[in-house]
């Protein structure tokens, strides 16, 4: 697959990978799609592999006001409550970006991404080379990161305790970021961090960001 090469220093390369990663921020990036979509201030979605059942079904009725609204969306979409997120949000009208923790250029299009991308409302992302043919632990992590300081929200429906997603989080907590996550007890952890409660039908998260 085709994609762009964007290094850092370039005009197009994103100010808060520097801003927040530091050190840890990319030299390049690889691009397919629409460039415009990395100035939308996306809300970044996270979950970990294990999210009880009751966090799940109030995280889908979120993604479906997101799907019917224009609120970007950002994430690496790699766990299976993320990949469902991601599923219903193709379906939709919203922007996507979203982030390989693999190399973009080596990667095989699904079916699902062709008709968003056409409509220009899918990005795909990678800090990988195409040598980097599949995920794994480091790149996911390392593309989590990435997802996170694109972002101009943080929405994690749960993140498992000492888990990497929550040691993310303490990251996005000390960029000064709003990370929201749903009150609940499973999520006490979270709200201990410094997670704003988001009670269930509230869709502030919604609103549309302007540039």
């Amino acid at each position: 697959m085709e994609a762009q090469t964007i290094r850092r220093g370039d005009s197009a390369y994103p100010e808060a990978l520097v801003q927040f990663l530091r050190e840890r921020a990319p030299a390049s990036i690889s691009a397919t799609g629409n460039l415009k979509l990395l100035s939308t201030r996306p809300l970044a979605l996270f979950c970990s592999v294990k999210c009880p059942g009751t966090l799940i079904l109030q995280t889908y009725d979120l993604v479906q006001q997101l799907r019917d609204s224009d609120r970007a969306v950002i994430g690496g979409f790699h766990s299976p409550v993320e990949r469902e997120c991601l599923i219903t949000l193709l379906r939709g009208k919203n922007p996507i970006v979203i982030c390989l923790a693999r190399g973009i250029e080596s990667m095989r299009l699904p079916k699902e991404y062709q008709g968003p991308l056409e409509e220009k409302r899918v990005l795909l992302l990678s800090t990988f080379s195409e040598k980097v043919r599949r995920a794994d632990t480091g790149t996911a992590a390392s593309r989590n990161a990435v997802v996170a300081a694109l972002a101009h929200e943080v929405f994690v429906a749960h993140a498992e305790p000492r888990s990497k997603t929550e040691i993310l989080c303490r990251d996005i907590i000390s960029w000064g970021k709003s990370l929201y996550t749903f009150e609940n007890s499973a999520n006490h952890d979270l709200l201990a961090l410094g997670a704003k409660a988001l009670s269930h039908g509230q869709s502030q998260l919604v609103e549309v960001y302007a540039p």
